[in-house]
């Protein structure tokens, strides 16, 4: 069983920035948001809709790239020892947003066996 360590650290991010994050372990890049159906603020919606965004995490030893979600599907992933979850994308949707408008927040916690 794999369980954080440690009370999650969060990172900020824009699509194209990227971060050191686990103690300058691995850098987690927000690279782009890939879709984004997400009822738009003060809407009505009978479905809450979904954003995808694409992740790039690395080290040293190498690198993976990683398609996270807001509501349904993969919300994060792991990567050397480090979990790294979307823990919300900002704004919703609200019909013409730019990429550089977006901004992504992620938790990333050590973890032990």
């Amino acid at each position: 069983m794999i369980v954080p360590a440690q009370k999650p650290g969060t990172v900020t991010l824009r699509p194209g920035q990227q971060k050191k994050a686990g103690g300058g372990t691995i850098t987690i890049k927000f690279v782009s948001v890939v879709e984004d159906s997400r009822c738009p603020p003060q809407s009505a919606c009978v479905w809450a809709g979904n954003a995808k965004i694409q992740v790039l995490i690395y080290d040293r030893h190498g690198k993976e790239t990683v398609t996270m979600n807001t509501n349904t599907g993969n919300h994060g992933d792991q990567y050397g020892g480090w979990a790294i979850n979307l823990v919300s994308l900002t704004p919703k949707q609200s019909g013409g947003i730019k990429q550089s408008g977006y901004r992504a927040t992620f938790s990333i916690s050590r973890l032990t066996r």
